[in-house]
């Protein structure tokens, strides 16, 4: 397997293999490729511990890091997830939610390994692409939101 030149690093305190194999169950072109173990000791693990995870969600390239609880995850780094109808953003929703996750606001949430999560419909990405009032009404519209719901924003477009 060839090597990408750009990838993705999530550090996690202990669980990169659990989050990966999640990710991999619950969106589409996801896979786990390979699991490193620790060659020895290490500041936050042991030798034969699993060390890094590499994995792809939803085509991206990631590297999961066992790092310990040096760093946290926040919300300036998120995967942004587009989604093509209400079902497709209930079901990413209710599986990172629904597995120890927490919901945000305007279509945010967490998931149990505290990594931010973005599940937009696309017809609010076309909305704001939109601009002018178009725009405003769907991103207001939006501002009121935990999970998105399509159907309000498709009537924020139109009114």
């Amino acid at each position: 397997m060839k090597i990408a030149k750009n990838t993705i690093c999530v550090w996690y305190d202990k669980d990169a293999e659990a989050a990966a194999r999640f990710y991999a169950k619950t969106f589409p072109d996801s896979t786990v490729n390979a699991v490193h173990r620790a060659p020895s000791d290490y500041p936050s693990g042991k030798k034969g511990d699993v060390l890094t995870v590499d994995f792809t969600v939803a085509g991206v390239p990631c590297i999961g890091l066992n790092g310990g609880t040096a760093f946290t995850q926040s919300e300036a780094f998120s995967f942004q997830i587009a989604t093509d109808d209400q079902e497709e953003t209930d079901r990413y929703w209710n599986a990172i939610v629904g597995n120890g996750g927490q919901e945000s606001v305007c279509g945010w949430c967490k998931d149990k390994w505290g990594v931010s999560w973005q599940i937009t419909p696309r017809v609010l990405t076309e909305a704001m692409a939109a601009g002018g009032a178009e725009a405003k009404r769907a991103f207001d519209a939006m501002m009121e939101m935990k999970k998105i719901d399509v159907a309000a924003i498709e009537a924020a477009r139109r009114s």
